[in-house]
């Protein structure tokens, strides 16, 4: 059974990908073939859904955009964002796609693989957007102009209509690659000049099809190509922020990393909150860097 959604108003969308992350995690280093005693859980997750989640550790009031299935998986997982204080009253529920999931492995030294299940996501399609259309929470004439995170899981074409539809035109558009494979979906936001771009080193490189040895010179490079802001991440090493004003680059706390997954999106969720509480560009980016540094230490980053 479905409990009912809280009715409270948000104060930011997240767009994307809500599913099931089954997670395998070994305190032993592992590699290709390895076979490893550890532990195996199944927590929600999905880039929005991990966004989601730390933005509401942080005060604010997220709403997810996005599609779950009818089964029973999805109706868990419905239940489970309300228990986390998330509104599901626009996620499009499909009669005929299942739930999706995400499994990984990780060791020691970090994730060993992943298989990201987000096609029904893909399937949706256009669905997902309804409320910002039909007048539930925006339209064309009267587009919504709060904070929207939105996650690279959806298709290419549906991204590159985000980038130039009314509807999102007085957004405060801040977008994240779901992982480096699907990094080069958020070209659209290059050609465009639109939103603030949250990605790696390594999807940095893939955007701009070159190699970057540090956060700095990637970002520099995106907003040569095009993008109109710009959060890069280099692991431990460094992160910059860029855009019109002068970058700030800044190095993360070190930690004894326990996890890896949902590193980035807990990164981006607190530079959101941290931004959304007033805080200068550099207070906000250490901000960031601080939430997930403790995230991969094992503790929340609250």
């Amino acid at each position: 059974m479905i409990q009912n959604s809280k009715s409270d108003e948000t104060n930011i969308l997240c767009i994307g990908s809500v599913l099931w992350d089954i997670i395998g995690r070994s305190r032993m280093e592992m590699r290709r073939g390895s076979d490893m005693p550890g532990r195996i859980t199944r927590l929600p997750g999905g880039v929005a859904m991990n966004i989601a989640m730390t933005l509401a550790r942080f005060g604010l009031k997220p709403a997810l955009l996005s599609a779950i299935g009818r089964d029973e998986e999805g109706n868990e997982l419905v239940n489970a964002c309300l228990r986390l204080g998330l509104l599901t009253d626009h996620i499009y529920r499909s009669e005929d796609l299942p739930t999706d999931r995400y499994m990984a492995v990780e060791g020691a030294n970090g994730l060993i693989a992943a298989i990201a299940d987000a096609h029904s996501l893909e399937a949706a399609g256009d669905k997902i957007l309804r409320p910002l259309r039909d007048g539930s929470l925006g339209s064309s004439t009267h587009p919504y102009s709060g904070l929207v995170a939105l996650d690279g899981n959806l298709t290419l074409s549906l991204l590159d209509d985000i980038a130039a539809a009314p509807e999102f035109s007085a957004a405060d558009l801040r977008v994240a690659p779901a992982s480096p494979g699907k990094a080069e979906r958020l070209r659209p936001f290059l050609n465009r000049n639109r939103g603030t771009l949250y990605v790696n080193l390594e999807e940095a490189g893939l955007m701009c099809q070159a190699e970057f040895s540090d956060s700095l010179t990637a970002a520099q490079a995106m907003l040569d190509r095009g993008a109109s802001r710009v959060l890069v991440t280099d692991g431990g090493s460094s992160a910059t922020e860029a855009g019109p004003d002068t970058p700030i680059t800044l190095s993360p706390p070190r930690v004894t990393v326990a996890r890896v997954t949902g590193a980035g999106d807990t990164f981006m969720a607190a530079h959101i909150a941290a931004e959304a509480r007033g805080e200068a560009r550099e207070i906000a980016l250490a901000s960031a860097l601080k939430a997930a540094a403790t995230y991969v230490s094992g503790e929340p980053p609250l």
